[in-house]
Formats: C-alpha cells, sequence, structure tokens
C-alpha cells in the first residue's frame, strides 16, 4: 500500500551535469546541476537559480559545456555542487582538474570527464524559483576509451553518476536490463 509523502523531487534517476563556463575574466567556472534534461534533438534545458555565477556567466558569454560526472570524479563533482562560484574565487582550480577552450562555443570544457556537449545559449525561461537556460547543442566531445568500435558513445563505459534526491545520494549507473523500443513489442 503506497503512503502520501508530500511533495518531493520524485525523479530518479537523475543526471549530474558539469555546468562549465567562463566569468567575464576567462576564469573556468563549473557547477554541479542534477536538475538538467534533453529538450530536444540539439537542445539541454538547465534549470538553474538566477543568483548562482554559472547563471550570470552564461548570461554574459552566451555559452556554455556540460559535461557529465562519472565515479572518478565523485568528490570533485560534489564539491563543484557545494562550493559557491559567488563566494570561491578559486573554485575550479582547488580541485586539480584540466580545462580546455572548446572549439566551437566561448566556453570551457572540463577534460577530466568522459563527455562534454558544446553549447550555444538559445534562450532562458524565467519561472516562479528558477531559470531553464535552454542551449542548443553543436557538438558532442568524448574520449575515445568511452566510444565503441563504430565511434558511438557506450554508456556502459562511461561510468557516469546520478543523482538520488530522495536521500541525497551518488549512485553509479549500472548493467543494461533491456533494448529501448525493442524490448516491450513481444507485448504487442
Amino acid at each position: 500500500m503506497k503512503k502520501d509523502l508530500g511533495v518531493q523531487t520524485a525523479v530518479f534517476p537523475m543526471p549530474v551535469l558539469m555546468i562549465a563556463s567562463y566569468d567575464e575574466n576567462g576564469k573556468v567556472d563549473v557547477m554541479n546541476a542534477a536538475w538538467g534534461t534533453i529538450c530536444g534533438t540539439d537542445k539541454i534545458a538547465l534549470c538553474i537559480s538566477e543568483g548562482h555565477k554559472t547563471f550570470a556567466n552564461i548570461r554574459k558569454s552566451g555559452a556554455f559545456t556540460v559535461s557529465l560526472a562519472d565515479t572518478a570524479h565523485v568528490r570533485e563533482a560534489d564539491y563543484f555542487g557545494i562550493a559557491s562560484g559567488n563566494k570561491t574565487d578559486d573554485k575550479f582550480e582547488r580541485t586539480g582538474m584540466k580545462a580546455v577552450p572548446s572549439s566551437r562555443v566561448n566556453a570551457p570544457i572540463v577534460e577530466d570527464f568522459p563527455i562534454a556537449m558544446e553549447c550555444e545559449l538559445c534562450d532562458v525561461v524565467k519561472t516562479e524559483h528558477f531559470h531553464a537556460v535552454i542551449g542548443r547543442i553543436v557538438n558532442v566531445v568524448a574520449d575515445e576509451d568511452v566510444q565503441d568500435a563504430d565511434g558511438q558513445i557506450d554508456a556502459s563505459k562511461l561510468n557516469a553518476i546520478c543523482f538520488d534526491p530522495f536521500r541525497h545520494l551518488y549512485y553509479a549507473v549500472g548493467d543494461a536490463v533491456g533494448a529501448a523500443w525493442s524490448c516491450g513489442k513481444e507485448l504487442l
């Protein structure tokens, strides 16, 4: 029997997205954002409150990158979520991670994460508590060791992590359990 739990952020799993941007001085800033999703074949939506440094950076530069956090960097990914870029001047440098400029947009790519989407700002939709930052994905870069023989991303090699909003834990993404748009065909 189900019990009433009240209002909760009851979507699981939630991605652990690393949003990277440059500030007004060209300094790398990265934030951890679990509230984001693909919203079109070439669009991503990120829910970011207006007070975040990352939000201001994206508005000024018109660009950002989105990386998927992995198990090897869970500590750094969590730090990017708990340290404020408004209060910590050297937030990125403190992690020892490395960034390179994107060749497609005015934003940094964090080399340590296995995959990054290079995005141009398309729109900002204001809501009651946050802003939905909509970006057009202009390119995806990925380490060769997370690609299959055909050069496609192999999710089983990403070692991606996801966020549990119920207990505030990170989980490693596990094994495949079925082929999408296929395993249910026997019920047709």
